[in-house]
């Protein structure tokens, strides 16, 4: 574990980070098990974290990558049509707010494609200046590549970002790219917090502090 210290810049995961989508991916996910033939309760049980066409291969192992890419596709029609409660999570705005006053590059790096992405942000009322999809990177998230590709992108060493998630993938992804992590939802980082609201709290209080 990391002793936290400001960051040179924050790299937020997506869903469930800085968008509350939790009720939208429930839809979905159970939406395509009807679909697809599989138990809604497995498919539910923790698509949350890894790239769709992964969790997809997982739950139906009979299908070819012409097959996955066509229920990922099937999936993703669905997500960017149902955006019922999608809003900007607990404390995002505020957060946000203390980043720009301080000046503080910030970047989206999420498992969603780039529709997606940019259909839940907007309807969050979150622009994000810079955004690494899963149409960016190679290898999704438990792999670092989109959080590398990121801090490089904002021209920060990756050892001084700190990397906001919720999901056990994502702060897999962010300890192996060397950046601090912020975990959500009761997970363990180098900080746990309830909501943003409390980051946004850090960042003030040690700015004040001369960190």
């Amino acid at each position: 574990m990391r002793s936290y210290s400001n960051p040179a810049a924050v790299l937020f995961d997506m869903d469930g980070t800085l968008v509350d989508s939790d009720g939208a991916v429930v839809r979905a996910w159970a939406a395509w098990a009807a679909e697809y033939g599989v138990d809604p309760q497995v498919a539910l049980a923790d698509p949350h974290g890894n790239p769709s066409p992964t969790t997809i291969a997982r739950l139906r192992p009979d299908l070819d990558a012409g097959g996955i890419a066509r229920a990922s596709a099937w999936l993703a029609d669905y997500e960017n049509t149902d955006l019922g409660g999608v809003a900007a999570a607990v404390g995002a705005h505020r957060l946000l707010a203390v980043l720009e006053r301080s000046s503080t590059p910030w970047a989206v790096v999420t498992s969603a494609d780039t529709r997606l992405a940019k259909t839940r942000l907007a309807a969050a009322g979150i622009e994000a200046p810079l955004l690494v999809s899963f149409d960016d990177v190679e290898n999704g998230k438990p792999d670092p590549e989109g959080y590398l590709k990121a801090a490089k992108a904002l021209g920060t060493d990756p050892s001084d970002c700190l990397v906001v998630e919720d999901s056990a993938p994502g702060l897999a992804a962010g300890r192996a790219s060397g950046a601090m992590t912020a975990a959500l939802r009761g997970l363990e980082g180098d900080v746990s917090l309830a909501d943003l609201g409390e980051l946004a709290d850090l960042l003030e209080l040690r700015a004040l502090d001369g960190d």
